[in-house]
């Protein structure tokens, strides 16, 4: 279980934060703070660390910012794993958060998507470095760096929604390997509309599609989520 500490100085935000979390599996929010002092207190003063893997971080706070609270627990040798959740986007504070060690930046507001899978590969991250031992292999270190990566977005050819598009990541997700006649059933949408979601995400590498055997004819694609 990876423990996380949220710090927001909107409570809704850290509702929103909780919320979230509670729907991933293998995560748990074990503190939660509205400021930058406080937050270093919670990292700082937990010898070592103790429950606290992961902590989202705010940018802007009322007594501080984001890239204050991370110098302060650098400077004292804590290399707790942050990832920053703001709605900063200025080039020069993204470059500084880099450089004091965030494994992501997340721009505000985002969908449950997006903050799923950002956190689904740190976890992946994690459990590969977890895993490593003794001198890693070329391939080990490419798999371990390769894990915080994200995909560049493919555009939604004409007529796909961002919204049904979600749905039918979530179906494959959860029910998955499905074929677009299962998809299309579950979802109440037609078998051509299901096929062109789950051939879109196909193109993006979100999914991995496979042929299908066992019935008479011609096999049947499925679609299984990469990951």
């Amino acid at each position: 279980m990876i423990n996380v500490l949220l710090v927001d100085d909107d409570a809704l935000t850290l509702e929103l934060h909780r919320s979230y979390l509670a729907r991933i599996d293998g995560f748990c929010v074990v503190g939660e703070c509205t400021g930058a002092r406080a937050a270093v207190t919670a990292i700082l003063d937990q010898p070592p660390r103790e429950g606290i893997d992961l902590v989202l971080l705010d940018v802007t706070m009322p007594d501080g910012t984001g890239l204050d609270v991370l110098r302060h627990v650098r400077a004292r040798g804590d290399d707790v794993d942050v990832i920053a959740v703001s709605g900063v986007r200025d080039a020069e504070a993204v470059r500084q958060m880099a450089s004091l060690g965030v494994a992501q930046y997340l721009v505000k507001p985002f969908t449950f998507a997006v903050f799923r899978e950002r956190l689904e590969q740190y976890r992946a991250f994690r459990q590969r470095a977890q895993d490593a031992s003794g001198e890693a292999t070329q391939a080990e270190i490419d798999a371990l760096l390769g894990a915080m990566r994200t995909a560049a977005p493919v555009p939604l050819p004409k007529g796909l929604s961002a919204e049904s598009l979600e749905r039918v990541s979530a179906d494959v997700r959860t029910n998955g390997p499905v074929s677009a006649s299962e998809a299309a059933e579950r979802l109440g949408m037609s078998r051509v509309a299901a096929r062109r979601y789950l051939e879109h995400l196909a193109e993006a590498g979100r999914v991995e599609r496979s042929p299908r055997y066992g019935s008479p004819g011609r096999p049947e694609s499925e679609y299984r989520w990469r990951g």
